[in-house]
C-alpha cells in the first residue's frame, strides 16, 4: 500500500492517488491449498532450511508453487514503514507472530519492505547491513515456520522511483543497485522466498506509453539482476506487477508481453484490489456492495485470468482489502461482510492466491489476537466454501407505537437455508418467520417479543444459517428519529451533540446554497465518510478537519445525514476564518 491515513489501530498506509486515479483500482492473486514440502536435496540447506521438520520447498512447477502459497497475509506497516520498522505504530517482528499465522492456517506471508531510509543516497547506494540483516532475520523466522515468503521493493515506488521520468539514469542505477544487494544477500534461500520487483510501480508526469516502457525497464532489470546473482536464485520465483498492480487491460498486456519476452517459467503476475472505489471509501452513495462494485470485481478477475492463468502463468494477489480500515466504520459491517466473501470466492474460483493486507487492523500484533474474529470466521471459511447473506444485517423498529411485519432478501451464494436461530435455539417456521423463495418474513408478533423492551440498541440478535460457510447474523435494533443540536469548533474539528436513538448513519451529502459539491472531492455531493466520525457512545458526530478546510468562508453548507433506518436530518455549517459554526435545522 502507498499512502497514509489514521486510523483507531496502528498508523496505516493506503494507495498514495491523486483524484485522477479513483476508479484505478487494483486487482488479483492466485488460489489453492497445500503445505510444502523439503529442500532441493542437490544444493546445499541455507539456515532457515536448516531450522526444522517444518521447512517447505516449492515444487518445480510455478502454478503448482503458488497454489500451495493461499492462503496468504501481509506484515504492512513494519518493514516498510517510514523511517523504521515501529515507525507507524507495530510493535518489532517476533518469531512468534509466523507461529501464530502458521497456526491459523496462512500458508504464506508477504513481507513489504522499504529500502530507502537505510541506504545511502548517492552511488554505490549501499544499504545499512544492520537492516538488511533485520529483513533477513524476519526472513528466515518465516521461512522457518514452512511459510512460503515474498520480499520487495515497497514505498520506494512512490518515494523516488516515480520519478523516473525526470531522473532516468539516476533512478535506474539506484533500482538495479537495491536489487543487486538484495539478490546477492538472499541467494542461498530455500525457493520458497519469493522476491517482487516493486510494489504498485507508478511514474510521475508520465503518459502511458513511456509507464510502460519504465516499468519494462525495471522488471526486465530485476529479472537480469535476480537470475544471474548465483545460489536458488537461478530459478526462484519471481513476482512481476502491473501497473500500480492495477487489472486494467492494457496494463495486463503490457505485463504479459513483458512476461513473455523472458521466456521464463518461473514468473508469478501480480494485481493487487481494493473494491470498487465509492464502495471502498464509501463515497458518491455508495453505500452498499451492489451490482456495480460487485461487476468491477468480477470483470477485473476475469481479465486478469484470462491474461495469465488461463496461459499457465500464477497469479498473487498481493494485496486485497478496502481503502477504509474493517473497524472504522466506514463501510457498513453487513456490505463489509458481503465484500469480504465474494472476494475469496471469485479470487478463489479464477485459481488466484489471496493475501490480505494487514496494517494490524486485523491480527493484533501485541497480543496476536484477531481484532474481529467473526470478520476472519468468514475469511478464513471463504478459502474452502461460499457463506451466505441477505439483503441487510439490521432489522430497526421503532421504539414506541405498532411493529410490522418486516422481510428481507435472502442471498444464498448456492447454498440452502437451514434455519434461523436465536442463540441454541431454532426459531419456528410459520411461527417465528416464513420463507417463499428468497424472501424471509419476520412476522410482527416475531419481533415484537424478539424487541424486547425497545431499548435504544441491539435488542436480539439471530442467525440466518446456511447448509455451509458461517451463519448470517440478523441484528434487531429499536430507534427513534435522530437529532442534532446547534455547535461550535474550529478547523480542527466540529463537535455536533447527536441523539442518535439507536440509529445508525450511512452516508453525508454536503451541498453550498446552489446545489454545488462542498467538500474536497469537488465531482460528488457524497463525501468520503470518513470525513465524519458517528460516536454512538459518546452521542456525538465529529465533521473533521480536511473537509472543513476545504469548505468556502462565509458560506453555508448543507449537510443532510442519512441513516440506515431511513430518517434524514439536516444541519448548517459556516466557516468563517478558523471558527465553524454548526446549526441544526
Amino acid at each position: 500500500m502507498n499512502d497514509a491515513r489514521q486510523s483507531t489501530h496502528p498508523r496505516s498506509r493506503r494507495l498514495h492517488r491523486t483524484a485522477g486515479l479513483v476508479v484505478a483500482l487494483v486487482t488479483a492473486g492466485a488460489l489453492c491449498d497445500g503445505t510444502a514440502i523439503a529442500a532441493p536435496a542437490e544444493q546445499p540447506p541455507s539456515a532457515a532450511e536448516a531450522a526444522g521438520a517444518a521447512e517447505a520447498r516449492a515444487p518445480h512447477d510455478a502454478m503448482a508453487a503458488v497454489a500451495q502459497m493461499q492462503p496468504s497475509w501481509n506484515l504492512g506497516n513494519t518493514l516498510d514503514a517510514i523511517p523504521g520498522e515501529t515507525s507507524w505504530g507495530n510493535p518489532l517482528t517476533t518469531k512468534a507472530l509466523f507461529d501464530r499465522l502458521r497456526s491459523e492456517g496462512f500458508r504464506s506471508v508477504r513481507i513489504p519492505v522499504t529500502w530507502y531510509p537505510h541506504q545511502s543516497d548517492t552511488a554505490p547506494y549501499t544499504i545499512d547491513p544492520v537492516w538488511m540483516n533485520r529483513v533477513k532475520q524476519v526472513v528466515d523466522w518465516a521461512l522457518a515456520d514452512g511459510l512460503y515468503v515474498e520480499i520487495n521493493v515497497h514505498h520506494d515506488s512512490w518515494k523516488w522511483i516515480a520519478a523516473m521520468s525526470t531522473d532516468h539514469d539516476t533512478i535506474v542505477a539506484r533500482f538495479n543497485s537495491t536489487w543487486r544487494q538484495i539478490a546477492t544477500v538472499f541467494k542461498d534461500e530455500p525457493r520458497t522466498l519469493l522476491m517482487e520487483s516493486i510494489n504498485e510501480p507508478q511514474f510521475a508526469n508520465a503518459a502511458d506509453a513511456q509507464k510502460t516502457q519504465y516499468l519494462r525497464e525495471l522488471n526486465t532489470s530485476f529479472h537480469d539482476i535476480v537470475r544471474n546473482s548465483g545460489g536458488r536464485n537461478k530459478d526462484r520465483l519471481l513476482v512481476l506487477p502491473s501497473e500500480e498492480t492495477n487489472n486494467a487491460q492494457h496494463w495486463l498486456d503490457d505485463l504479459s508481453t513483458t512476461m513473455s519476452s523472458l521466456h521464463d517459467r518461473n514468473l508469478v503476475a501480480t494485481v493487487h484490489y481494493y473494491s470498487w472505489y465509492p464502495f471502498s471509501v464509501n463515497i458518491a452513495n455508495g453505500t452498499t456492495y451492489d451490482a456495480t462494485a460487485q461487476k468491477d470485481l468480477t470483470d477485473g478477475f476475469a481479465r486478469v485470468h484470462d491474461t495469465f492463468v488461463a496461459k499457465g502463468i500464477p497469479v498473487y494477489l498481493g494485496e486485497y482489502g478496502l481503502l477504509s480500515e474493517p473497524n472504522s466504520g466506514t463501510v457498513e459491517r453487513g456490505e463489509m461482510l458481503k465484500y469480504y466473501e465474494h472476494v475469496n470466492y471469485v479470487a478463489r474460483a479464477n485459481g488466484f492466491t489471496t493475501a490480505l493486507w494487514d496494517d494490524a487492523n486485523y491480527l493484533n500484533r501485541t497480543t496476536l489476537q484477531w481484532r474481529d474474529p467473526a470478520l476472519m470466521d468468514l475469511i478464513k471459511a471463504s478459502w474452502t466454501t461460499r457463506s451466505g447473506t441477505a439483503s441487510t444485517d439490521n432489522l430497526f423498529v421503532p421504539k414506541s407505537g405498532p411493529i410490522i411485519a418486516q422481510t428481507i432478501t435472502l442471498n444464498p451464494n448456492g447454498l440452502w437455508f437451514t434455519g434461523l436461530w436465536q442463540g441454541d435455539r431454532p426459531l419456528i417456521p410459520f411461527l417465528d418467520y416464513t420463507l417463499d423463495g428468497d424472501q424471509l418474513t419476520l412476522p410482527a408478533d416475531a419481533l415484537t417479543r424478539l424487541a424486547g423492551d425497545r431499548a435504544h440498541r441491539v435488542n436480539a440478535n439471530i442467525q440466518v444459517r446456511y447448509s455451509e460457510g458461517v451463519p448470517w447474523q440478523l441484528n434487531i435494533r429499536s430507534y427513534d428519529k435522530p437529532a442534532m443540536s446547534d455547535a461550535t469548533g474550529t478547523l480542527d474539528g466540529l463537535t455536533i451533540p447527536t441523539r442518535f436513538n439507536g440509529s445508525l448513519m450511512a452516508n453525508v451529502q454536503s451541498t453550498y446554497a446552489d446545489g454545488t459539491a462542498a467538500g474536497p472531492a469537488s465531482w460528488t455531493t457524497y463525501q468520503t465518510f470518513d470525513n465524519y466520525r458517528p460516536d454512538y457512545t459518546a452521542n456525538t458526530t465529529t465533521v473533521k478537519p480536511d473537509f472543513l478546510k476545504s469548505l468556502k468562508d462565509d458560506a453555508p453548507v448543507t449537510l443532510t445525514f442519512r441513516f440506515w433506518t431511513g430518517d434524514t436530518v439536516t444541519y448548517t455549517v459556516t466557516k468563517s476564518g478558523n471558527t465553524v459554526t454548526g446549526t441544526a435545522s
